[in-house]
Parts: structure tokens; sequence; C-alpha cells
């Protein structure tokens, strides 16, 4: 306190001055403590501090300024009208307990004005690493950046998912707080078409209503590092960040030299389908679903099941091979229904599950691998005491699409899983990571990451009407991708009663291993039909036999062969007036044979006329865009594969089906089956789409035709004018 009078000499107990200021939206108080030693008033004027210590008057003010700026203590003040008290207790104020808030960065400003999902992205720095170049575009920089995503909106955000548009050919190297949608494993490319990152292990933001403010249930941040290349100056920054969850509409971002950020709302235009309410996520639709369930738990151990259905009319997968991530350290002590394909006992005694269970024998373990690869067992097995005995199980991997067979359109198999601390609690329950299924000649499946659902039901074992559930469910959830280009595994070649050479499949239409001694991008060589019947290693004699005869272009380095293990053909038979027909030819190049083997073609102007398959049993489709779905019948639904010719030199002969296919031309008016109208717009093999050629077999000899006609027509006409002018002449 300050006193009233001003005495030359005083007595100052304390001294107290306080500031209320504002930081970062909080209101704050200074507080300023001055506790000098006591001051007494003499008249000699000089001060005594301590017994038998004289200070003059003059050097006061220099002692009570250095008191006050070193006695300067900062507390929270008022927040909003709320109040916020120290973990050292409320009022009273004295006591040291608690300690002092560390101070929040203050939120930038379009965070506080967004209303949806708040996304953030930060590049934090970035250094030149090995090896330095002279070129900037080959230099490698490591960067680190940070990606924040926080609720701001009134609905919980489940399962969130961020694309980030990488540009500068990054390469992640890991991305701590999610994981990566678009890669098996990391490193891994992202920089041509961005990556998408899925929260992990939040999966699930709440709301700051449900948790009041609470950012550690509201908000997650996932620290990026990576390599990128390309960009000598200026800040490797995204070409945009999104929301990628459904209902959801994403504006441009704002960006700025190092930062961006986007605010995401629901699309009111968004059509939101009746759904039963439920405490997770609803269950997803997708071309294939993979459910897991948790279906018993133990003190560090608990027993899960798989469950693989196919959803899609089209999608299959044959000796499938299904492969996860372990995020937490567990290992698969047992299963039934399936096998994982590595079994050894050292990966488990030399690593953290050895060093954990030191008393377990590893011997019967079935696998401690991060990521196992897991296959489904033979049909003999479908019975065994042991390993069989499980609904669904054991197809040797042939999950057929609903279309042939609905009962043989799910596979279900079951592992006994043990963890690893800290996560030995029966409640502590975490599915695998980075799922991934293929087959040997199906489709490319990409598969999201596992979202939580309510708990699967089944019947119950005792048989009484009554249903049990599972402790714990997830789902993950695999959709049909397009193969790019020179990236498929079947092709399709296209020929004609009306054209002698065959359109053979495109140039590496499935990929080229070794281009060193052919030409990857060369267009295909026109072929004779007969040299479809043999492998394209046969074929090079001929197509050469056939551009002398025909005096085609021969160029000096061959284009590369297609390389696919299932080629189609499509041909046209004949063309009359009421009709035309087509011979379609299946080719087996492979030693592995394909049972219950389909095909399905697209035909968009032809699809109306279709009328019969005679060696196939054919059926129309058109929920499927104009499509005819053709199996073979009872008996002929086995394509062999290639197995050696009739003479120890000759070619290797494929596995072959083929059947005439009838269409009628009253319910396609106008059709031109010789100029494209009568052939598949898309192929698909057992699922996977074949690789069509980007052009249509030609009439021999037309252009020569139309060319001797329009002569012959100009010099009629030439003719009859010289005549008629030299009849006039005459005439006059």
């Amino acid at each position: 306190f300050f006193p009233s009078y001003s005495p030359p000499f005083c007595s100052i107990t304390s001294l107290f001055l306080s500031r209320r200021v504002f930081s970062h939206g909080r209101q704050s108080t200074i507080v300023l403590v001055l506790q000098p030693a006591t001051l007494t008033t003499t008249k000699t004027r000089v001060t005594d501090t301590f017994p038998g210590m004289k200070i003059p008057w003059k050097v006061v003010p220099y002692i009570v300024s250095f008191l006050f700026c070193h006695s300067i203590h900062i507390c929270k003040g008022q927040k909003a009208n709320d109040y916020e008290f120290g973990a050292g207790g409320g009022g009273g104020g004295g006591g040291s307990g608690g300690g002092d808030t560390p101070a929040v960065a203050a939120p930038p400003p379009a965070q506080d004005t967004c209303d949806g999902i708040y996304i953030g992205y930060t590049f934090t720095s970035r250094e030149k690493e090995y090896p330095f170049v002279k070129n900037a575009t080959a230099q490698a920089w490591a960067f680190k950046s940070q990606l924040m995503v926080l609720n701001a909106g009134v609905d919980e955000l489940m399962a969130w998912k961020v694309y980030v548009g990488f540009q500068y050919d990054e390469i992640l190297v890991s991305a701590d707080g999610a994981v990566v949608m678009d890669a098996e494993d990391l490193p891994a490319r992202v920089g041509k078409n961005g990556t998408t990152l899925a929260g992990y292990p939040m999966t699930d933001l709440k709301t700051a209503i449900e948790t009041a403010g609470d950012y550690t249930q509201i908000q997650t941040t996932v620290e990026l590092t990576g390599t990128q290349f390309g960009l000598k100056k200026g800040t490797p920054m995204p070409k945009t960040i999104r929301l990628v969850n459904d209902r959801y509409k994403c504006p441009k971002p704002t960006k700025h030299t190092t930062t961006m950020h986007v605010c995401c709302k629901k699309d009111p235009k968004f059509k939101k389908k009746k759904e039963v309410k439920t405490k997770f996520l609803p269950r997803q639709f997708g071309d294939l679903s993979l459910t897991y369930d948790v279906l018993q738990v133990f003190e560090g151990n608990y027993l899960a099941q798989v469950t693989i259905d196919n959803f899609h009319p089209l999608g299959r997968l044959d000796h499938w091979n299904l492969t996860w991530e372990w995020m937490k350290g567990e290992f698969i002590f047992n299963m039934r229904g399936a096998y994982t394909r590595k079994k050894d006992p050292a990966e488990c005694i030399y690593g953290p599950q050895g060093q954990y269970y030191q008393g377990m024998d590893f011997t019967p373990v079935m696998n401690c691998q991060r990521r196992p690869i897991i296959s489904d067992l033979p049909r003999e097995k479908v019975n065994d005491e042991k390993v069989g005995k499980l609904p669904f199980c054991c197809k040797n991997g042939t999950i057929l699409p609903t279309t042939m067979n609905e009962t043989e359109s799910r596979s279900i198999f079951q592992l006994q899983v043990y963890k690893l601390p800290p996560d030995m609690n029966r409640t502590a329950l975490t599915p695998p990571q980075r799922w991934k299924i293929n087959g040997i000649l199906n489709p490319q499946y990409k598969c999201g990451p596992p979202i939580r659902i309510d708990s699967s039901e089944f019947p119950d074992s005792s048989g009484l009407a009554a249903t049990s559930s599972a402790v714990a469910s997830w789902q993950v959830t695999c959709n049909i991708t397009r193969p790019k280009p020179k990236q498929a595994r079947c092709c399709v070649s296209f020929s004609a009663y009306y054209a002698d050479a065959v359109i053979p499949c495109n140039t590496c239409a499935c990929g080229c291993d070794d281009d060193t001694k052919c030409n990857p991008n060369a267009r295909p060589l026109a072929i004779p039909p007969e040299a479809l019947l043999v492998p394209f290693a046969n074929r090079t004699t001929k197509a050469k036999a056939w551009a002398a005869i025909k005096h085609l272009h021969l160029p000096k380095t061959l284009p590369c062969p297609d390389n696919c293990g299932v080629s189609i053909n499509w041909h046209v038979d004949t063309d009359y007036k009421s009709g035309w027909t087509a011979r379609m030819t299946l080719f087996n190049w492979l030693e592995t044979p394909f049972e219950d083997w389909f095909a399905a073609i697209q035909m968009k102007r032809a699809y109306r006329g279709y009328e019969n398959v005679y060696s196939f049993n054919g059926t129309k489709l058109p929920e499927l865009n104009n499509t005819v779905f053709f199996q073979g019948l009872k008996g002929l639904n086995y394509l062999v594969g290639e197995t050696n010719g009739t003479t120890p030199n000759g070619p290797r002969v494929p596995g072959k089906q083929q059947s005439v296919i009838s269409f009628l031309k009253k319910h396609t008016p106008g059709i031109n089956v010789a100029r494209g109208d009568g052939f598949p717009t898309r192929v698909v093999f057992n699922g996977e789409e074949c690789a069509l050629p980007p052009e249509f077999p030609k009439q021999s000899g037309a252009h020569r035709a139309n060319v001797g006609v329009l002569p012959a027509i100009f010099i009629t006409i030439i003719t009859f004018l010289l005549i008629t002018n030299r009849l006039e002449f005459l005439d006059w």
C-alpha cells in the first residue's frame, strides 16, 4: 500500500502492484511483489536495514528498483468468466503445490471461426541429405511436418481420414498418429498422387460439447517425416488437404508460406440413408468386407474370428492371401480354418515375445511375424478335428461372387492372439492395421482401415432360439480398383471374318520385367489367326513371315510380349441381315488351372440383341451396365493350364474353352458390327478386368476398293462431258 502522506522516510512492509493483461484469449494478472527490509526514520537521513548497518537515502531508489525487477510473479487470472485453479488447491493462495500451468499457444483465427472439422498442415523443417548432387531435381531433402485435425463441430467424427496431396516426389518415412491407407508399409512413395491418412490409435474425435473442451479427445496431431525431391528453394507444401469422410465437403484450403488450413463442413446435399442408430459406426458396404470379431478374452490373450464376405457380383478370389500388420507386438498362437505361410519359432524366441514369455514353449506357436501371410486351408481339411470343423472354412482359397454361388461367397477362420505389455488387460483390444488381400488372377482390392462397429451377433451354440454377441467387432472394407495401363493380368485380342490379320493383345499389357531386348512402347505386330494358338515366344517367326507376305513394316527392335497369364480372343464370325454371331475363346497360359471360371463382357450397343451362348452358361446382368455373364457348363467349368505339345520340341499348348454367341438385330436397329458395335467395351475374367486393344479389325482391301471406285466414277464423268461437247461441236 501507499500511505496518503509523504514523510521524508517511511516504513515499507510490502508493496503490491497489479496489472491486468489479455494474452491469447486469457485474462491474466501480473502481480509485482516487493518485500524489502524494514526502513526506519533517523535524523541523519540514513536507513537502517540491519542492526549496525547504515544506508544513505539516495541509495534507496536503486534498491527499490532492483527488488522491483526481481520480484515478478505471473499468476493465472480469469478466462471467459470461468475460473481455473491450479493443482495446488483453491483459495488461500499460499502453498507451493501444483506448480504453474504451461502457456498455451494462441489458435489461428480460422480455427476459432470453424464450426466443422478444422484441418491444419504445418511445414516444420527440412535438411539436405546424402548424397549431395548438383542436379537440384535429384537432390534429396529430409522434411518434417505436422498435420492437425480438430473437431470443432457438434457431431462426433468417427474413423477420420484426411487426404494430403503431396507433389514433390515425397517418400513418407513415418506418420506418428496415423496409418497410411495407400501403402502396405513405410517408407512409401506418396509424391505423385498424394496419400490418405487414417487415425490410429485415435480413430474418433469427440466434440467439445460432450468433453467440456478436452483437447485430448477432440484433437489429434500427426507427426510426419519423410524425404522430398525437386525443390531447391521454397517450401515443399502439399497441393491440398481435405477430409475424405462421407457427408463432409471441404473448400479450397487457405495457404501460407509454411502453413495451410481448411474447415470442412457437412454437405447439405448429401443424401443420408436411413440407418439404425448404433453406438459405433454403421457397417460399411464395399466389394469385399472383412470382419474382425473378438469372441473370447483372457488375461493376456484373446480368441478372434475373421469373416470374409464377397458382395461384388463380379468379384472373386482364388487361393487368397491375407496380410495385416500387428501394431503392438501381438503374435498368433494357433489357428483354425487357415494357416500362416511361415512358421519359425526362432522369430518368437529372439523377439520381444520370447523376452516376455520366457517360460513358454514356442514350438507350437503359429507365427510371430509383424506382417504374417495367411492362406486358406485345402478342402480335405474341412472335417479335421484340430484345424477344421468350422463353417465356411477350408475352400482352398476360393471365394466366388454371389451371382455364381452365394454359399461359396464367404470364408471364415479363427486365431488365438497373445498380447504384450502394457496391453495385458482383458479390455485392451486393438485390431491389426494395414490389411491387404489378393489372389492368383483376381481383381486388385484396396482396403481401408479397421473401423469399430457394433458387436456381431451369432446363433447361440446351445441350439436355443438365442443369439450371442462378440466382445468387440471391427470391419475392414475393400473395393476393386481398375488396373492401370500395363498392370493388368489378362488381355483381349480382336479378329473378324472380314479381316486377314488379328489385332493382338497390347504390348506389355500385363507388364514387362525385361525390356532390354524389345520395345515396351511399340505397337504389337499384326499376326495371322493361327498364331493365337502358340505362345508368344513362337509367334515371332509367324509375325515376320506375315509382314513379308503383306508388305508390312517390320521395326528393327520388335515389340515386347503381352506377358499375360490369360488371354481372350473375340472373333466376329458372321454378319447377316437379321443377326450376327461371335466366337469367344479363352486361353490359359499358366500352369495353374482355373476351377469354376467365369467371364463377363459389357456390350454398349449389342447388349439388347444378345440371344444365346451354346457351350457356356450365359446370364444377362442389366444392373451392371449391360453385362453378359458367362461360366462353364457342368463338367466344362475347368480351364486347364498350359501343357507340353505333342512333339518334344514343339510349342506348349494352352488350356482352351470356346463358344459361339448369337445376337439378333431386331432389338438393336442401326447397329454396325464392323465399325465396332460388335466388340465388347469391357471384359472381365475371374473378377480381373482385361486390357483391350486400342483399335478394331479393318476390312481387308477396303482401302484399295475405295481408291479404285473413285477414279472410275471420275473417269466416267469426264468421258460423258467430252462426248457431250463433241456432239455439240459437230452439230455446230
